[in-house]
């Protein structure tokens, strides 16, 4: 099945008021685990997430063709400026593209612009490049989007974006990647972990993540962040991985 939806929250248990623990973005895809009446438990074929989401008619799967570059991407319901909607797809989101009008491509029902999309297939040379397009977005347990995002999500978004595999969480993304760093051997691009959190180092002096007592992603001294998560949670780095 399908996601034709902005973004759709998955949940630890069959109800609006239990933990969201991630989240689908249009395009992506899923198996139906188990069916109940108003809810179905999932599994994401993106990472083999398992969660609960509300029992909705999805479309099938289709062959995607292109995903979203920019942050946010309005949607139109004819090829022209003066139709936009209050609907916009996250970075990252993918689409199938049936025809193209002008300087508009078409998906499913409705039209995006051309300039907003990439081929399925394309990669960045940087993987995190471009990642400061999330800077001040708010922090959001379980969010994957561009309303809201958490740290694992941050890193998961720019790997997927980029066609590689990571696992949802950072006690999982911590396992994947191998390649085991000193601290005072970091680079740009390396991940920093302590439990329950990563960010992502952007050059030897400065990482960015989305920081939940800042309520929001930010860019922030590695040794500073060192210091204020050890003196404010009592947690020291547990790890750096290179990818």
């Amino acid at each position: 099945m399908r996601i034709n939806l902005p973004v759709l929250n998955v949940y630890k248990k069959r109800t609006t008021k239990s933990e969201i623990v991630t989240q689908l973005l249009y395009g992506d895809t899923f198996k139906k685990v188990k069916q109940f009446k108003s809810w179905v438990k999932i599994k994401n074929d993106l990472d083999n997430y398992k969660g609960y989401i509300e029992n909705k008619k999805f479309p099938l799967n289709v062959k995607n063709t292109h995903k979203v570059s920019v942050l946010r991407s309005n949607l139109y319901l004819k090829p022209n400026l003066n139709s936009k909607i209050n609907k916009k797809l996250s970075f990252s989101s993918r689409v199938r593209v049936s025809k193209r009008k002008g300087n508009f491509y078409k998906i499913d029902n409705f039209w995006i612009k051309k300039k907003d999309l990439k081929k399925i297939n394309y990669k960045n040379k940087d993987i995190f490049s471009n990642i400061k397009k999330f800077k001040n977005i708010k922090y959001k347990w379980g969010g994957k989007h561009c309303g809201g995002i958490d740290c694992s999500a941050l890193v998961q978004l720019f790997l997927n974006y980029n066609n590689r595999f990571c696992p949802r969480d950072a006690k999982d993304q911590i396992k994947y990647f191998k390649k085991k760093i000193n601290i005072k051997k970091i680079r740009k691009n390396d991940l920093i972990f302590w439990k329950g959190h990563v960010a992502i180092i952007i050059s030897k002096k400065k990482l960015i993540h989305a920081y939940g007592p800042y309520k929001k992603v930010v860019v922030m001294p590695v040794k500073n962040t060192i210091k204020r998560i050890f003196k404010t949670a009592n947690l020291k780095v547990i790890g750096i991985r290179r990818l």
